[in-house]
């Protein structure tokens, strides 16, 4: 149950990036398209970061500690860009225009999740 209200979680949080990034777009053609196809950007974007994100951190915890951080800015985006590649090979219509989008976007992302993780009182 907590990873199907997490992956509405990540859903809600993509689909608030593609109203408020210019370049973060869904363009399913009814509203339950548009859901089904956020639902399954979600799922792919938990994949992505369940497999590659500590990967990365391990080969690049020498950026974090010298970035105070910063740099899981970059690769939050870098993973929302991967996502939006995967997504076009799976033929979702989710697409991101670049890494600026994707820097945005991974920022609300990581924000509306977390606060809706608030909100929703989950322990993980």
């Amino acid at each position: 149950m907590k990873l199907i209200i997490k992956v509405l979680i990540v859903a809600a949080s993509l689909w608030v990036a593609t109203q408020l990034v210019a370049g973060i777009s869904v363009s399913g053609g009814t509203t339950v398209e548009t859901v089904g196809t956020l639902i399954a950007v979600a799922l792919i974007f938990g994949l992505v970061n369940a497999v590659l994100k500590p990967i990365i951190k391990t080969v690049g915890c020498a950026f974090y500690v010298l970035t105070l951080g910063l740099f899981a800015l970059v690769v939050n985006a870098g993973l929302l860009l991967l996502t939006s590649w995967i997504a076009d090979r799976v033929d979702l219509p989710f697409h991101v225009d670049g890494f600026w989008a994707a820097f945005w976007g991974a920022i609300i992302v990581g924000v509306v999740s977390w606060l809706l993780d608030l909100v929703l009182g989950r322990d993980d």
